[in-house]
């Protein structure tokens, strides 16, 4: 090795530490990323954010030609599903993303040492089939999360799968069964219904997407119930057997009571994730993880080892990447000396179902609980007029302001390509605007973004279209 001394390195080449690794580099720092993957990127390139919208959009656009073209005067017929052809479509927008990563460390002259990384002193860390490697300045922790196992369900990527199982299946299953009613269990969900599973989700709380807004979460059951997936919710999973044909899975009321099986070809486990810190040597250097097993870090990500730094879906808060972004450019500036900064509070989520889902901020049930007044502006993209020259008019915009002073506290959107209207109220409630202020910024006519602009109008009690 040409190498071995450094004053950053990264362990982990997903999105956190690829970016950190980056912003570090453009700083001025000499880096190395630790990577065991045969590819950059992680999960979310891998086999997470990246492959999943691709085929989102993919089963997306075989919906709308096997279903939803007539309403538009388009004549089609004989449409047929290649799902080789769909997944290979997967496997390039894979292959591109990865590769950009791969140039851009060659840009920046950052170091891939392809293996996986164990730390075995401060300033140290050992990569197999590579060597050692020292850290000047800091080691950064960035491996991400794995699936969060269920007990009594072994996961073999072909009737029981994961997510990532969930991208590569060889053939649509005709009943598909997702244990988990968040995220990632609807939007995979959503692939394979639109293209010709019975689905079913099974959720233990009393509603999909739990952590989201109450009414978000109502309005996506009933939306994605007439789109056909059903759903069993309160209900818990107590075991699995799998046969030549299938799946037979032991279901109980999560509150108690009588116990019912249900059949599928396939189950996808879809409970959540965990942080992976496993392999990575941090009780032999004495670096503190919390009872979930994330790494404890402070407000500046140091870990309780000098030189240990920590971020992403390892640390606490919202395992998304542009969340683990944000905290890999803030660390590389921090290091510079910079005032590298996060402002936790207002990290977007979003489903990729259709309609979208976005949210950023708190939601009526937090800000209930919290004793906070607040007045809530509704508008829905029913009276919205590109909704409707685009035939998508289900859902609402709100937003949540505060009943005294108007500052925006929380905005949850159902609808059409919501994942890019919400960056808009991300930087208003960046710089801590009021319901006024959006309500007075001139949007163009006709756009979906109009609905925020109403929803605004809405606080005051006077939208204009409704």
């Amino acid at each position: 090795m040409a190498e071995s001394t450094y004053d950053v390195v990264v362990i982990g080449g997903g999105p956190g530490g690829y970016v950190c690794a980056i912003r570090a580099a453009q700083l001025g720092f000499k880096v190395a990323c630790v990577e065991k993957r045969s590819a950059l990127g992680g999960t979310c390139l891998n086999v997470g954010c990246i492959p999943s919208k691709a085929l989102l959009t993919a089963s997306e656009k075989f919906e709308e030609a096997k279903h939803g073209l007539a309403k538009f005067g388009v004549k089609v017929g004989g449409v047929e599903l290649d799902l080789p052809g769909m997944l290979a479509h997967k496997d390039k927008v894979v292959k591109e993303n990865t590769g950009g990563i791969e140039f851009l460390f060659k840009k920046n002259k950052i170091a891939w040492l392809k293996g996986a990384g164990r730390i075995t002193a401060p300033g140290t860390v050992e990569v197999e089939g590579v060597g050692t490697v020292t850290a000047s300045k800091a080691i950064v922790i960035a491996t991400g999360s794995e699936v969060t196992p269920l007990p009594g369900l072994e996961i073999d990527e072909q009737k029981i799968v994961s997510s990532t199982g969930a991208l590569a299946l060889p053939e649509v299953p005709k009943r598909l069964v997702v244990i988990g009613g968040g995220v990632i269990g609807l939007e995979m969900g959503s692939v394979w219904g639109r293209l010709g599973a019975q689905v079913t989700v099974v959720e233990y709380l009393d509603r999909v997407l739990p952590t989201m807004d109450g009414e978000v979460s109502k309005t996506m059951q009933r939306i994605l119930g007439k789109q056909g997936m059903s759903f069993k919710l309160g209900a818990k999973v107590t075991g699995a057997k799998v046969t030549n044909t299938g799946v037979t899975l032991s279901l109980e009321p999560a509150a108690g009571g009588s116990a019912e099986e249900i059949e599928a070809d396939v189950v996808l486990v879809a409970i959540g994730r965990r942080a992976h810190t496993q392999g990575l040597g941090l009780d032999s250097v004495g670096v503190e993880t919390d009872n979930r097993g994330r790494v404890k870090i402070d407000g500046h990500f140091r870990t309780n080892v000098p030189g240990i730094y920590a971020i992403g879906d390892v640390v606490e808060g919202p395992m998304l990447a542009h969340k683990a972004e944000e905290e890999g450019v803030a660390l590389a500036e921090l290091l510079a000396g910079q005032a590298g900064h996060v402002n936790h509070d207002l990290v977007p989520g979003v489903v990729y179902t259709w309609p979208e889902v976005a949210a950023i901020g708190k939601s009526e049930e937090e800000l209930k609980a919290a004793g906070i007044e607040y007045k809530a502006g509704k508008f829905p993209f029913t009276a919205n007029g590109r909704a409707r020259a685009i035939a998508t008019t289900d859902g609402f915009v709100k937003i949540l302001a505060d009943a005294r002073t108007d500052k925006v506290l929380g905005v949850h959107m159902v609808g059409p390509n919501v994942s890019e209207m919400i960056a808009e109220i991300g930087i208003a409630m960046e710089y801590s605007a009021s319901a006024e202020d959006i309500a007075r910024t001139c949007h163009a006519h006709p756009t979906l973004a109009e609905v925020t602009k109403e929803a605004a109008l809405a606080v005051a009690g006077r939208p204009l279209h409704m």
